[in-house]
């Protein structure tokens, strides 16, 4: 199986380590970093499949930094806020996280919540590159029906063209066979 790469972003180093001790024991891959700077290089360095911030570490806004460069990774890592300050859904969202930890926390449902987010980050993936997949077929079938609209609409035109000159030759010969 293959060991999830986690990145803990915290400028309390008590919290780092524990987190850290917490997640390897699970079976989690971890990198750790102290402050956003050293955090938002990681991520331009190396693939993770989450980011896990603090919200306030040098300055207030250190943790929507690190949100906004593990948002514009090409890799996609889900993103979870650790913070000891409760946000509401929707600042924490609205930052751009996937999920909000509240410190301190239970070991057992750290997990759980983790776990259960990067199940429904990658079932996201998986869902939003087959819809990707998927348009370039329909757009082949649009055209493909447009084709044979247009070419239905031709033949039934030859095919009443054809019958209108059939019926004027069959007109001009009962005409030359009068005279």
């Amino acid at each position: 199986m293959v060991r999830r790469r986690v990145l803990l972003v915290d400028d309390e180093v008590a919290v780092l380590l524990t987190l850290k001790a917490v997640l390897e024991i699970s079976g989690f891959d971890v990198d750790t970093a102290a402050s956003a700077r050293e955090g938002k290089f990681r991520i331009q360095h190396r693939e993770y499949h989450m980011v896990i911030t603090d919200m306030r570490m040098e300055t207030d806004a250190s943790g929507r930094e690190v949100i906004a460069a593990a948002r514009i990774a090409p890799y996609q890592p889900a993103i979870a806020l650790l913070s000891a300050y409760p946000v509401a859904e929707e600042d924490w969202q609205g930052m751009g996280a996937d999920e909000m930890l509240v410190k301190p926390m239970h070991t057992q449902a750290l997990l759980q919540q983790l776990e259960a987010l990067l199940v429904s980050h990658e079932d996201g993936k998986l869902k939003r590159a087959a819809k990707k997949a998927a348009v370039p077929k329909k757009k082949a079938a649009v055209k493909k029906a447009v084709v044979k609209k247009t070419v239905k609409k031709s033949l039934r035109r030859r095919k009443r063209q054809r019958r209108k000159n059939g019926k004027d030759i069959l007109k001009n010969n009962y005409r030359d066979s009068e005279r």
